[in-house]
């Protein structure tokens, strides 16, 4: 049983099926294809609070997800409550009406933190997903939609005698939520052969690091009975590893990812311009004129389908190469020149993160050990 697992997913531009085309056959190949719907796509509700908003997508862009082939979608992000609780509601409902099952966000902390089960044959996986960024007026409570969520603190430490200089960043997940997450997996597992568990977490913008708390909590889902972890948010790829014989994609990065709301020039919402502009100056990059619809790191053009086959025991980990084109259409790469680009910056970044993993070609594929 083949599971593919892809990065964000922001469908913000008319035409959505056209930024499926270069990968729509290695799609098809998946018995379970899932991805994370980053933005809700609604045309009601009013914009959130307590972060920079991303614009609401329509509704009929969902149907390429159908027409792509996914099956299901991971919700808990910092922007799925960008529209507030109709914004999620419409967003589940539009999702599960083109066949595609949705995990992490809800009316309530109940119906978010509930997991999605799908079934292939005699064989049962489960989903689960939460958020680890903010804000935390998208955090789902019982009387509050939102997003299932880990509580991350920061804590900042000036270790050396320079007022006023650049501190230690110390990040620490908040133990409640963390055994709140492993009691879902544990009672998950009693249900199901195989837990997949989705992390909405780490660095924006920022090649290979990863914050303190990252590895730690992954690593936690794993002890409590998880069988493989997928990170998303960075809008950039992230390492791999294997812990416990189970693999951690730590970021996926993007898939696809097309939207106008991350450019600065003639943008008309004073705050998406203000943080278009900021950014900039935050990560040190500019955005590639050449990619109008896709204003992201340059290394964040490496991108990934993680593919997963389930043995009946354990996943078999790897993935296939994909390269992000100008037109915002992630394509799928083979063995070739391009391909081993691609693999050889997955196994940077996973070494310059302090990680270690074997990546081997199996194929057009490359497997992970």
């Amino acid at each position: 049983m083949k599971l593919y697992a892809v990065g964000d997913l922001v469908l913000d531009e008319p035409n959505a099926d056209f930024f499926f085309d270069l990968a729509r056959d290695a799609l098809s190949g998946a018995d379970i294809l899932c991805g994370h719907v980053e933005v809700p796509h609604t045309t009601r509700g009013v914009e959130s609070v307590g972060d920079v908003p991303a614009p609401a997508s329509a509704p009929e862009n969902l149907k390429a997800l159908k027409n792509a082939r996914f099956h299901l979608a991971t919700l808990a992000g910092n922007h799925v409550h960008d529209r507030g609780a109709q914004g999620i509601a419409d967003t589940i409902a539009t999702l599960r009406e083109n066949g595609v099952v949705t995990v992490g966000a809800g009316e309530d902390i109940d119906a978010a933190r509930a997991p999605a089960i799908v079934t292939r044959g005699a064989t049962k996986i489960g989903f689960l997903s939460y958020n680890c960024v903010g804000p935390r007026e998208g955090w789902a409570s019982a009387t509050r939609a939102g997003c299932a969520y880990i509580n991350v603190l920061t804590h900042y430490e000036l270790n050396y005698a320079g007022p006023g200089g650049p501190p230690k960043i110390y990040t620490f997940c908040e133990p409640d939520t963390v055994e709140a997450m492993q009691a879902d997996i544990e009672g998950l597992k009693q249900r199901v052969d195989a837990v997949v568990v989705a992390f909405h977490k780490g660095l924006v913008h920022t090649p290979a690091a990863l914050a303190m708390y990252e590895r730690p909590l992954c690593k936690a889902a794993i002890e409590a009975g998880a069988d493989l972890v997928l990170g998303h948010h960075p809008h950039i790829l992230k390492g791999v590893e294997i812990y416990r014989g189970k693999a951690i994609f730590h970021g996926l990065g993007n898939f696809v990812t097309v939207t106008r709301a991350l450019t600065a020039k003639g943008n008309d919402h004073a705050a998406r311009r203000a943080w278009a502009e900021r950014r900039k100056q935050l990560f040190g990059f500019e955005p590639d004129p050449d990619y109008p619809l896709y204003p992201f790191h340059p290394e964040a053009k490496n991108a990934i389908i993680a593919s997963c086959t389930w043995n009946g025991a354990a996943f078999e980990p790897g993935f296939l190469p994909c390269w992000i084109e100008p037109t915002g259409q992630p394509r799928v790469l083979t063995r070739s020149k391009e391909g081993e680009a691609v693999k050889d910056y997955v196994a940077k970044i996973t070494s310059d993160a302090g990680m270690k993993a074997s990546f081997d070609w199996d194929g057009d594929r490359v497997a992970i050990s």
